[in-house]
């Protein structure tokens, strides 16, 4: 809820006119409580899990001839039902444990001082705000990840997760609610240690949710705008991690590469790309030389 009855009077404490921006801001944010607009996360959250992965998920099931050739794991054919099967655990661990944490957490917000009040943020100030929050996540993630990869850690919560070796967008969310309670954790540090806006908060929120959905879609496409990224990880990246499975010692952070390379845990990863490489040179020199026989063929007769 904003202190100012009018847009005059907000125009006159920040000193200028508001922007547009500002104004639909004043609008819709002046006699609302601060808590209604934080618990806004809620339905934006469930929006995201619902309607990011359904896109390639109908094109999957309906159409799979279109995006096949970008198929990570192709021998990999999953039906409706598991598809549906998928969603449905994710929205009953997002009513059980994702949404009461969002209610509870409100005190917490307002203590590290994130702001609903006037003037909104500048782009700067959102795009770096957001890459602290995506590093700081992203190293918290790959120790907490790290370590559920071990002993009771991985047998009693995170094997929930790897159910899927062949990930898809829906099961990006599909965990145990410990892990997703845990996993929490990392998401609000950077904004505990560098609190913004309220729409910065939204942003990042609904940013780290669509990166986790792409990550684990199954598949590479080579028009994605997130090739353009340095050091980002991928579809392709993860899914080697679950295609691995429980055993998997490798590709352990959620959104960079920086952490498995400095640590050591892309290694397996890496061996079975440069391999894979040479498999894939080789096929095509045997190719080209078989043509060229054919030719040679085709010209002796």
């Amino acid at each position: 809820m904003l202190p100012y009855g009018t847009i005059s009077e907000a125009a006159a404490a920040l000193g200028r006119n508001l922007t547009a921006g500002e104004t639909l801001w004043f609008r819709y944010t002046a006699t609302v409580p601060d808590y209604h607009i934080y618990y806004i996360n809620i339905a934006f959250l469930f929006i995201i899990f619902t309607l990011v992965p359904l896109p390639v998920a109908l094109v999957e099931l309906c159409f799979p001839s279109l995006i096949s050739r970008f198929k990570l794991q192709p021998k990999i054919q999953l039906s409706p039902s598991s598809f549906l099967r998928c969603y449905l655990s994710v929205v009953r661990v997002f009513i059980l444990a994702v949404g009461p944490l969002q209610v509870l957490s409100y005190p917490s917000v307002k203590l590290v001082g994130i702001r609903t009040g006037l003037p909104l943020p500048s782009l700067w100030e959102i795009g770096s705000q957001l890459l602290v929050y995506f590093l700081i996540e992203d190293y918290g993630n790959y120790w907490i990840h790290r370590a559920l990869h071990h002993g009771w850690g991985y047998e009693k919560i995170h094997k929930v997760h790897h159910e899927y070796t062949a990930p898809i967008g829906f099961a990006a969310p599909y965990a145990h609610w410990a892990e997703v309670l845990v996993l929490g954790i990392p998401s609000f540090v950077g904004p505990a240690l560098v609190p913004g806006h309220m729409i910065t908060f939204w942003l990042w929120i609904a940013l780290r949710q669509m990166e986790a959905i792409e990550t684990h879609s199954g598949y590479d496409f080579p028009f994605t705008p997130t090739k353009l990224i340095p050091f980002y990880g991928g579809a392709e990246y993860h899914d080697y991690h679950h295609y691995v499975g429980g055993q998997s010692q490798s590709n352990f952070a959620s959104v960079f590469t920086y952490c498995d390379y400095i640590y050591g845990t892309d290694k397996g990863y890496r061996y079975q790309k440069a391999h894979l490489t040479k498999l894939r040179e080789k096929w095509r020199t045997e190719d080209q030389n078989g043509d060229s026989k054919l030719n040679q063929n085709g010209k002796h007769d």
